[in-house]
């Protein structure tokens, strides 16, 4: 099948069966290349997942060989927002795709994403009607409290892991994330990682696995 996005895919090893799907989501300017690294120790302990790890459906503004999943050359917030949003809509369609093409429901994928792709992730994964089996992100934010408030339709169990060192995405946005969620009734778990700056350790790495563990 032809998905919308160009994407790398890892399948399970010796032909095992498919039964969860973890979708990576890159950074600005990243690949699914980039992000696919964290797989290579996640697929140990997941020997029935496939990690899907797109392309932005944009090439980055700033860095030509990467991409992109909403311009931020300008800093207008509702061309921020509309921009998201159109990026949700490509995100949503591959999803179908994705769930078609190996027969799978929301329940048993992950969204997973860093930085720019963990605002995305957070953005599809809430306003979809069905729960995702859980939402990870790394390094990043809410992009617009108000707008996700309004569309929120449920409830995924969420992850967000920052370092408290970052100067691309302050780790303050952390805090603002984890207090919204709370307040709209989905259940977060937090970690904030001393001396680390934006990007993602082995700590948060390995954080993030045991959480998804416990989730499918």
């Amino acid at each position: 099948m032809t998905f919308c996005l160009n994407t790398q895919i890892i399948k399970p090893e010796n032909g095992m069966k498919i039964q969860n799907a973890i979708i990576l989501l890159h950074g600005y300017g990243g690949d699914g290349k980039d992000i696919s690294a964290l797989s290579l120790n996640w697929k140990r302990h997941m020997p029935n997942t496939v990690f899907i790890c797109p392309d932005g459906h944009e090439t980055c503004m700033i860095n030509s060989s990467g991409y992109q999943w909403f311009d931020l050359t300008k800093e207008d917030p509702d061309y921020i927002l509309k921009q998201t949003i159109k990026s949700e809509n490509v995100i949503k369609k591959f999803i179908d795709e994705i769930k078609f093409e190996f027969n799978l429901s929301n329940s048993q994928i992950c969204l997973t994403g860093f930085s720019q792709g963990c605002m995305m992730s957070l953005n599809v994964g809430l306003t979809v009607e069905e729960n995702f089996c859980c939402i990870v992100g790394f390094s990043g934010k809410i992009i617009n409290k108000n707008d996700l408030k309004d569309r929120m339709k449920n409830r995924t169990d969420t992850l967000l892991i920052h370092g408290e060192a970052d100067q691309v995405v302050p780790s303050t946005h952390l805090l603002e994330a984890e207090d919204f969620l709370i307040r709209n009734n989905v259940s977060v778990k937090t970690l904030l990682i001393k001396n680390c700056d934006h990007h993602i350790p082995i700590e948060a790495s390995s954080k993030a696995l045991n959480f998804i563990l416990k989730k499918i």
